[in-house]
C-alpha cells in the first residue's frame, strides 16, 4: 500500500510513465544520459511554505509526485540496473512523525515502473560512476513560450552544479524533444484527463443547481472546490475565472468577489487537475435562469464559431492558418451582431484585424499537465493524440456582457473527442437544467 503523503489520486497505471521514457529515451543520442529535477518547496513567510507542486516533466517520466527528486535516463549504460534511476529521500521517524513517510523504494517502484532507486545521499557517488560512461548529457531548461522564470528554480540550480563539476562533457537540451513528445499524448493519458473532465462536468451541474440572483462569485467557486476535492481531485487546475456581468470582460478576472445579479450572465472559466492532468473549461450561465434576447444572440454566435472551430481541428492541419480561419468565423458573426462594419474589415490592421476589438485572445492551446501545456507553434501539422482547447469568445464591455464557450479536444485519425461534451453548452440546456432548482 502507497504511503499516505504520495497521493490523493488513485494510482495510475506505471505503464503511462515506462511508454513515456521509452519515447524520450528513442530520441536521444547514443553514451547520453539525461537529468530531470523535482521543483521546489517555495517559502511563504515565517515558517509557511506553499503546498508543492511537481515539476511536470519529472511527473510525465517518473509518476514521482514528491519533493527532492531525481530521475536519470541512460540507455546506454554498462550496467542494466542504471538505465532508469530514481532518487529519492529517505524516510525516517523524525520525517514520518512532522510529514508522513516518503516512499519507499518499492512505493517507488510501484508508481514508477523504475527497479532501481537509490537515496538522495547516494546521488554524488552514482553519478560519478555514470558521468565515466556517458559523452553527453541531457539537462532541462525551460522553453516554453509563455514561460517566466522571475525566481531561480532548482532546475536551474542543478545545471549551474552540474555543469561545474562536469566542464567537459557535451550537454544537449532536453526541451525540444519533451516539447515533441508531450505534445501528443497516449491514450493512456487521456483516458486520465477524462477522468480530470468528468469531474469538472460534475462541478459545473452542481453550479447550475446553486446558481441564482444574490449568489457571490466566490461562493459559485466553494461549490466547484467541494465538488473536486470529494472526487480526489488537488482541486483547481488554475485560478478559477467567475465573472459576472461586466467582470467576464476581464479576461483573468481573479477576484471573484462580487455579487451575481438578476439579468446578468456569470462567465465561468475552470477546470479540475486530476493525478496532475488538466482539464480547462469555459460556460456562461443565466444568473436568472433565462438568457435575454440580446444574450442568446450573442451566446449563438460564440457557439457557432466555437462548433465550427472543433471540426477545423484536424490532422494535417497548421495552427496558424487554423487561428486565421477562426478569425474569419468571428469576423462573420461580429459583421451579424452590428459590432463591426465592412468599412471596419476594409480599413483594419493585417497585424490586428477588425474582430480583435471583440475577440482579443486565442481560441486554442495545448492541454495535459499543464494548462498552457507543451507543444509545437512551429508550422508542425496537428497530430492525432494532440489535446487542445477550442475557446472563442465575444466581449461588449458596454452592454456588461462577456462570452466564451470552451471544450477539450482530443484529436482522432478521424477529426475529434471532446473530453467535456456533457458539460451543458446549448441554450435549451442550460435553462432546461436551470429551471429544475
Amino acid at each position: 500500500m502507497l504511503s499516505s503523503l504520495t497521493m490523493k489520486y488513485h494510482p495510475l497505471n506505471p505503464e503511462i510513465f515506462n511508454k513515456n521514457r521509452q519515447r524520450f529515451s528513442n530520441l536521444m543520442e547514443s553514451d547520453s544520459l539525461a537529468v530531470f529535477h523535482s521543483n521546489d518547496i517555495y517559502p511563504t513567510s515565517a515558517d509557511g511554505t506553499m503546498p508543492f507542486k511537481q515539476a511536470t516533466d519529472i511527473l510525465w517520466l517518473s509518476g514521482i509526485d514528491q519533493e527532492d527528486s531525481v530521475l536519470i535516463v541512460f540507455p546506454d549504460a554498462k550496467r542494466k540496473e542504471h538505465k532508469e534511476i530514481l532518487f529519492l529521500t529517505e524516510t525516517n521517524e523524525l520525517i514520518a512523525v512532522w510529514e508522513g513517510a516518503k516512499l519507499s523504494k518499492e512505493e517507488a517502484y510501484h508508481v514508477s515502473g523504475i527497479r532501481t532507486v537509490y537515496w538522495l545521499s547516494e546521488f554524488d557517488r552514482v553519478i560519478k560512476e555514470l558521468m565515466s560512461q556517458a559523452k553527453n548529457v541531457y539537462l532541462l531548461t525551460q522553453e516554453h513560450l509563455r514561460r517566466s522564470t522571475p525566481v531561480e528554480t532548482r532546475e536551474m540550480r542543478m545545471n549551474k552544479n552540474f555543469r561545474s563539476s562536469h566542464p567537459v562533457h557535451n550537454y544537449l537540451r532536453s526541451a525540444p524533444l519533451l516539447n515533441s513528445l508531450r505534445a501528443v499524448k497516449s491514450d493512456l493519458e487521456i483516458d486520465v484527463m477524462q477522468i480530470a473532465a468528468n469531474i469538472t462536468a460534475a462541478g459545473f451541474n452542481r453550479v447550475l443547481n446553486f446558481l441564482k440572483p444574490g449568489c457571490w462569485e466566490h461562493e459559485i467557486e466553494a461549490e466547484f472546490i467541494h465538488e473536486f476535492v470529494k472526487s480526489r481531485s488537488r482541486g483547481f487546475a488554475y485560478s478559477p475565472i467567475i465573472g459576472s456581468g461586466s467582470n467576464a470582460c476581464v479576461l483573468h478576472y481573479l477576484e471573484n468577489n462580487k455579487e451575481c445579479k438578476k439579468g446578468d450572465l456569470v462567465l465561468i472559466d475552470v477546470g479540475a487537475e486530476y493525478a496532475n492532468y488538466a482539464c480547462d473549461v469555459t460556460r456562461c450561465f443565466p444568473v436568472s435562469g433565462k438568457f435575454s434576447d440580446r444574450q442568446k444572440e450573442v451566446y449563438e454566435a460564440v457557439l457557432r464559431v466555437e462548433k465550427a472551430s472543433i471540426e477545423l481541428l484536424r490532422p494535417g492541419v497548421i495552427l496558424s492558418e487554423y487561428h486565421i480561419q477562426v478569425g474569419e468565423l468571428m469576423t462573420k458573426e461580429l459583421l451579424g451582431l452590428g459590432l463591426i462594419s465592412k468599412n471596419d474589415i476594409e480599413n483594419q490592421n493585417p497585424l490586428w484585424p477588425a474582430y480583435k476589438k471583440y475577440f482579443m485572445h486565442g481560441t486554442s492551446h495545448y492541454l495535459g499537465l499543464d494548462v498552457h501545456d507543451y507543444g509545437l507553434w512551429d508550422g508542425t501539422p496537428i497530430k492525432e493524440g494532440m489535446v487542445f482547447t477550442c475557446e472563442p469568445g465575444i466581449y461588449i464591455p458596454e452592454e456588461g456582457i462577456g462570452i466564451r464557450i470552451e471544450d477539450d479536444i482530443v484529436i482522432t485519425s478521424e477529426g475529434h473527442i471532446n473530453l467535456t461534451k456533457h458539460i451543458p453548452k446549448e441554450i435549451l440546456d442550460i435553462e432546461a437544467s436551470m429551471a429544475k432548482i
